[in-house]
């Protein structure tokens, strides 16, 4: 078994999600709730972050690489931000790579005024899009396929400005939530699966658009519902200041499963569904399809602890905190020197030595990506003394790569699309091996089972199910993407 998947020793063995959206529309200072707004969403992006807000006359823009925490923070640009309007991004590069040119949002002057864009997922046909619009003439400032939406909007032979929005989506495929900004209006839409989440919340009288309930929550908002697959949601200071649109057919709902199981924050209500209880159930439902006798269970910080949670009370064996997580190590540390390299995952994680010395532990993660990091994990816990290593697994194998948003490895990359469990086992070291099973995480859903032609979510990274076409993978137009954009 290939042992070097990942040479880079601060390469996360995780998932990334590209990104975090949030608006904000009849609030002074928007720009100001913006910012808060984005510090909650950085788990979503930590690579980048962007506000435009607006005063109804002139549009203010600021982009920056890094953490928000870091750029937007007293003494910064947030006072040049000027207006009652502003959407935000915070992004972890998939498409287009971590250039400065493709932090959003995204501006531009279309007829009849300009528009922000700021958009969550990933488009599955961006580059036959690209080349279609080069050919015509569009001039790309970027390699994110995300600008292919601001130049369908340009281009449109539509009058409004939601009409022309609407007209460049229904041309577009894959995985989108949008936060769109105007001088007079603030869009949000969901694609008509519903893969990606997006929020209403108020504030007052202000209306608020977020990836996640935990942003409403950080400014005081009320969250009012999700905006529903397919919708389009308009709000201004004209007439009902939130309109509501449904210009796409009605498709049966496909939500990312990993929304659930990894990417949103534990304190969100996503789906309906209050993250953590659905992760404490996988947790317990993991524990009955997968019981071993343990002295304690042991979460892998963060992703982990409400899955152990779940475990250790299904179980009846003691929960405890047998690795301590070192959350101020950058991605850019050090200079990954052989010496350094050897140290591995002890930058980022450091096993409580005294607590799980000669005790049979069970380990309890969210997902197995490359295997490299549980690998280093289970070597330290055993080096600090553990009489046996069992891992859990609060997921399904992985054994297929998203094209919807979320960075994961191709498929030769993906330990378990290449070995089986028992050879997976052996790979990481563990004494044993389990992962929840599809149909134990449909229940920790609140579904008996995985019903293939009835199922509400995406889980094609588990199943190969994917819910939408993929032009640009399926297509010889895959073989152009290198030298379109890896620029």
């Amino acid at each position: 078994m290939d042992e070097n998947i990942s040479t880079n020793p601060f390469a996360d063995d995780r998932l990334r999600e590209e990104c975090g959206i949030f608006g904000i529309w009849g609030k002074p200072d928007a720009a100001a709730f913006v910012v808060l707004g984005l510090h909650a969403l950085q788990h979503r992006g930590q690579e980048a972050a962007g506000v435009v807000a607006t005063d109804g006359e002139q549009f203010y823009l600021e982009r920056q690489e890094g953490l928000v925490g870091d750029k937007f923070s007293v003494g910064g640009p947030v006072p040049k931000l000027k207006g009652r309007n502003a959407i935000g991004h915070v992004r972890y590069s998939t498409t287009g790579g971590t250039l400065n040119r493709n932090i959003q949002p995204f501006f531009a002057d279309v007829a009849n005024g300009g528009i922000a864009v700021a958009h969550n997922g990933n488009l599955t046909n961006a580059i036959a899009l690209r080349k279609q619009l080069v050919s015509k003439g569009s001039i790309f400032y970027s390699t994110s396929d995300t600008e292919c939406i601001v130049h369908l909007i340009a281009t449109s032979k539509y009058d409004k400005i939601v009409d022309r929005l609407v007209d460049a989506l229904k041309q577009i495929e894959g995985a989108y939530s949008l936060v769109c900004l105007t001088r007079k209006k603030l869009i949000g839409v969901r694609d008509p699966l519903g893969v990606r989440p997006l929020v209403i919340g108020k504030l007052e009288d202000a209306y608020v658009l977020a990836s996640e309930t935990c942003a409403l929550d950080i400014i005081g908002a009320d969250y009012v519902r999700d905006v529903k697959p397919g919708e389009v949601v308009v709000i201004s200071d004209e007439g009902e200041k939130l309109e509501s649109y449904q210009p796409f057919p009605p498709q049966r709902q496909r939500f990312c499963i990993f929304e659930h199981i990894y990417f949103a924050r534990p304190d969100s209500i996503i789906d309906g569904l209050g993250v953590y209880d659905v992760r404490k159930s996988i947790g317990s439902e993991l524990a009955r399809e997968a019981p071993v006798e343990a002295d304690m269970v042991v979460p892998v910080p963060d992703s982990g602890v409400p899955g152990a949670i779940g475990y250790a009370e299904a179980s009846k064996i003691p929960f405890e905190l047998g690795i301590i997580r070192n959350h101020y190590v950058g991605r850019t540390f050090i200079e990954p020197t052989d010496h350094i390299r050897n140290l591995g995952v002890r930058l980022k994680h450091n096993a409580n030595r005294d607590r799980i010395k000669g005790k049979r532990v069970v380990l309890v993660d969210d997902s197995i990506v490359r295997g490299t990091t549980s690998k280093k994990i289970i070597k330290m816990v055993r080096d600090a003394g553990a009489a046996e290593v069992h891992f859990r697994i609060a997921s399904p194998p992985m054994t297929d790569p998203c094209f919807y948003g979320v960075d994961t490895p191709e498929k030769k990359n993906l330990l378990a699309a290449n070995y089986t469990v028992a050879e997976m086992c052996r790979f990481i070291g563990a004494d044993s091996l389990h992962f929840i099973s599809i149909n134990g995480l449909y229940r920790a859903l609140r579904q008996s089972r995985r019903d293939g032609a009835n199922t509400r979510f995406c889980d094609a990274c588990l199943t190969g199910d994917y819910p939408t076409a993929l032009t640009d993978r399926d297509s010889t137009v895959e073989n152009a993407q290198l030298s379109l954009l890896a620029v």
